[in-house]
């Protein structure tokens, strides 16, 4: 029997022409901008740095697109305007969101919904909205972890690498912060994550501390990438002759700045202990800039404390007005609860300090107090210990202002030439390349 006769009996009839083949996907060019999908469950209008990244990519020329969902952090009502299922464009940035159920007041339950309800809906609708073909699927992860699934499915249905930035681990920040206590919960979410990590082509992680559990749940050393958040461009020294007011009056005095959210993990516990003990010096001002889960808390135990004339909760502002209020404080701060999994991580707006060139002040352990003793630009002592913090804020008070100044330029010089966002895109790019390249 002959070769041409048996190939009848594999799949087309005998001499008849069989099936053409698929087309192949021409080579990948290494100079033609790339298409990038990144999976986030935060985006603009919600500020978070993956923002300012995919803008950073849009500005080099790149294709991106975002699956995200209808914003709702913080304050857990979703914004009618950026309702599911529209394609919005921002800063040339393509958005496709999908429904989810909103946040609320945080509480565990909903949270757990919040995040699951995402993961669902993305992963089923992602296809769907996200059309067309893309040479990379990026993840950007602060919580929750199940983001990580709808992007192994566009990655499986798209045949491209994938990328996770990891800003938060889990399930060691779900016991940390008491969100979750069960161990069966937690060594299910563990399982989770080592399954999530197993699909991705490439792991960078937000602090070099990250490396160690990263690889302890598998992952090749090599696969595991330290990139740590850069600084968007809005955050940088005041300018030179800039003699403009702060968006909204201060109060007069030395001016302790505090810039984020306003959750469990920022330990306000301690920074109200720290108040309290500086009670005396009137003209010690601690202002709160931010919103989240325990700033009803907050607000309550000033008015307890009777801490009303020295704690400031002024709010959640724009990213664009934060600089502004910054250049105006005296000592920045920033804090993280006492635990072994809070010590490994950098919180987002300790860059974002080091590049306004102010000093710092941190009630915090491991890699950010590294950072701040490194850098020379201010004082870290640990973390939860209100005495010590009361003592650091008091000794920068008590310093000239020509050498607060000097503190701040320390960061500033520090920041350029560890987390430059010109630097790290060009980091990302090559790495971004190299995968598709090998895809």
């Amino acid at each position: 029997m002959s070769c041409r006769h048996l190939a009848g009996h594999r799949g087309h009839p005998a001499g008849s022409r069989p099936p053409p083949r698929p087309a192949q996907t021409s080579p990948f060019s290494e100079t033609r901008p790339m298409r990038i999908l990144i999976v986030s469950q935060y985006f603009w209008p919600e500020n978070f740095r993956i923002n300012d990244l995919a803008a950073g990519l849009v500005q080099r020329g790149h294709e991106v697109t975002v699956l995200t969902g209808v914003p709702n952090y913080p304050e857990g009502r979703v914004i009618p305007k950026h309702g599911p299922f529209r394609s919005e464009t921002h800063l040339g940035i393509t958005i496709k969101r999908v429904p989810l159920i909103p946040r609320g007041n945080s509480g565990a339950l909903r949270l757990a919904l919040n995040y699951a309800s995402f993961a669902v809906t993305a992963s089923c609708f992602g296809p769907l909205v996200c059309r067309g073909a893309f040479d990379l699927v990026f993840v950007f992860e602060p919580s929750p972890v199940t983001v990580g699934i709808p992007a192994i499915v566009l990655k499986k249905l798209k045949r491209v690498p994938l990328f996770f930035w990891v800003q938060d681990l889990w399930p060691e920040s779900l016991l940390a912060t008491g969100a979750i206590t069960s161990p069966r919960i937690l060594s299910g979410v563990g399982k989770l994550v080592t399954l999530i990590y197993r699909y991705c082509d490439l792991i960078l992680v937000q602090s070099s501390a990250f490396i160690p559990p990263v690889h302890d749940r598998g992952v090749q050393r090599g696969r595991i990438v330290y990139f740590p958040n850069s600084v968007e461009a809005v955050y940088r020294p005041r300018p030179t002759g800039d003699n403009g007011e702060a968006p909204v009056p201060l109060p007069t005095g030395f001016r302790i700045m505090f810039a984020g959210n306003i959750g469990a993990a920022q330990d306000f516990e301690t920074v109200l202990k720290a108040a309290e003990r500086l009670r005396g010096y009137a003209d010690i001002h601690w202002i709160v800039l931010g919103d989240g889960r325990m700033r009803n808390w907050v607000q309550d135990e000033v008015k307890r404390l009777r801490l009303e004339e020295s704690v400031h909760l002024l709010g959640k502002y724009p990213m664009e007005e934060i600089p502004r209020f910054l250049w105006h404080a005296d000592a920045l701060l920033v804090t993280l609860r006492s635990d072994s999994v809070f010590a490994l991580t950098i919180p987002g707006k300790l860059q974002s300090y080091l590049a306004c060139g102010r000093p710092i002040v941190g009630a915090l352990d491991g890699e950010s107090a590294r950072i701040i003793r490194e850098s020379g630009a201010g004082v870290a002592v640990p973390a939860g210990d209100a005495t010590a913090l009361a003592d650091a804020v008091l000794d920068l008070y008590q310093r000239p202002e020509a050498e607060r100044i000097e503190l701040g330029v320390r960061g500033e010089q520090y920041c350029a030439s560890h987390f430059s966002r010109g630097s790290l895109l060009d980091q990302l790019e090559a790495l971004m390349r190299e995968a598709c390249r090998a895809n």
